[in-house]
């Protein structure tokens, strides 16, 4: 009798792949699909489009590992995809969508800021994927991140143009002070900062009521104030980035 590898069939053949396995990796290039929409519509000056485009591509990186989890179907291939759908999704599109809108008049300097912002997506998102292929004796959800993630450092570069939107900044009025905050957010996330994670996030039962209430409320002002509600949900990222900062009492990069 022939022998059979559990890949191929006894003539060497290639055995057929479940669909379902394949779920997490078309979901990865749906949201990389949604991050270049997004560039095109930064460029075609439709900010709206883009910035909703780019909160798709987030939903879909939160969803193409819980598949993958799942169903089994994590593999190398998949997590080298997902690092590079996040570079374009949340260092390379946010940081046009930013220049389009606030640096433009700022010309060389503001690009240069941008480029800044993309390149430290891709140098944490790099860190990512190396740490992720060391050992690691812990059990359960990890506790932290180490150093702001690729999605929220997108959403915490975007500010600008939340704030903008939410007529509460004129576009292009300080290139300088966005250049600046552009520039934070990126040491923030090439830093060792420890940054909480809500896989470890525990709610005292007490609070499930209000957190429930609190989604109703939430889903109600993404309809009425959307660009308020980023804001929001921006300012209490980073009121707990400070948090994290005061407690590492300046030990950034140690």
């Amino acid at each position: 009798m022939p022998e059979t590898n559990p890949k191929t069939g006894p003539r060497g053949e290639q055995s057929p792949v479940s669909l379902l396995l394949l779920l997490p990796n078309m979901v990865t290039l749906m949201g990389m699909c949604f991050g270049l929409t997004s560039i095109r519509f930064a460029i075609e000056e439709r900010y709206a489009v883009a910035v909703f485009l780019i909160l798709l591509a987030a939903l879909a990186d939160g969803l193409d590992g819980l598949l993958a989890r799942k169903l089994g179907a994590e593999s190398p291939m998949g997590a080298q995809l997902d690092s590079l759908s996040d570079f374009l999704c949340f260092g390379v599109a946010p940081a046009l969508l930013v220049y389009q809108v606030h640096l433009t008049q700022a010309g060389g300097l503001g690009w240069i800021f941008a480029l800044i912002f993309a390149a430290a997506t891709c140098l944490r998102l790099a860190r990512f994927n190396v740490m992720s292929g060391q050992a690691d004796d812990s059990t359960g959800p990890k506790r932290y991140f180490v150093g702001v993630p690729a999605p929220a450092g997108a959403f915490l570069g975007l500010l600008p143009v939340f704030l903008s939107h939410a007529g509460a900044f004129t576009p292009g009025y300080a290139p300088l002070a966005v250049s600046v905050w552009l520039a934070i957010v990126a040491v923030l996330m090439i830093s060792k900062l420890k940054t909480p994670s809500p896989k470890a996030v525990k709610v005292p039962r007490r609070l499930i009521a209000v957190i429930f209430f609190a989604t109703v409320i939430a889903i109600g002002v993404s309809f009425s104030r959307p660009w308020m509600l980023l804001v929001a949900i921006d300012g209490a990222y980073l009121a707990a980035v400070v948090y994290a900062i005061v407690r590492a009492r300046g030990r950034l990069f140690g």
